[in-house]
């Protein structure tokens, strides 16, 4: 090989280089598909309530992972088996980055929902789903500190009553700060996509 091809093949080469990292530097940080909380993130409120097993959950304990939040209610005809669904397919497109995230599902209907209950609703989706009910004055400051909607409609069917409430999905980051949140259906792979690039 002469010098001449030599240089030929550095220079373009380089001019390879630099176009890779223009593209980088010019296309800027990557962006999120969900809807954003801002900087600095707010922390999330606590939660505390007692799983169907006895033991006790704090949203603390989960520090390091990533949790997404669902309010909903077992006997929901369909935005909460929707949501579920949907939440189980992020969990099985993240693959092996499943083992960071924690979806929880809480309920706004503590007159039906037991904690034995919700959490076999929840296990039908995914057996590693959390499902959390407590008294009426227990989730009353969850909903608040949420911001979630509930309203209890009477109904003349075998249900008894339906109950409208808030349907979004929130991700709390593994910092414990409230980080995106997703309209009822959002597209599953909109999710995946927020979740993998806050996991890099």
């Amino acid at each position: 090989m002469d010098k001449r091809t030599l240089w030929v093949g550095l220079g373009s080469l380089l001019l390879i280089a630099l176009a890779v990292a223009a593209t980088v530097w010019f296309a800027g940080p990557a962006s999120f598909r969900g809807a954003s909380y801002g900087e600095p993130y707010p922390v999330a409120p606590p939660i505390q309530l007692t799983r169907a097993n006895g033991e006790p959950f704090r949203l603390s304990d989960q520090r390091g992972k990533f949790v997404l939040l669902f309010f909903g209610y077992t006997s929901c005809p369909d935005v909460c088996p929707t949501t579920m669904a949907e939440l189980k397919l992020v969990v099985d497109g993240l693959g092996e980055a499943a083992n960071s995230v924690q979806v929880v599902f809480i309920s706004v209907d503590p007159d039906r929902d037991t904690p034995e209950k919700i959490q076999k609703y929840v296990e039908h989706f995914n057996p590693n789903f959390i499902g959390l009910t407590g008294s009426l004055d227990e989730l009353q400051k969850i909903w608040d500190g949420y911001g979630v909607f509930r309203s209890v409609n009477e109904a003349d069917s075998a249900m008894g009553y339906t109950v409208d409430h808030t349907a979004r999905v929130t991700l709390v980051d593994a910092d414990g700060n409230l980080r995106l949140s997703y309209g009822f259906q959002t597209p599953v792979e909109d999710i995946v996509h927020d979740i993998k690039l806050l996991l890099r």
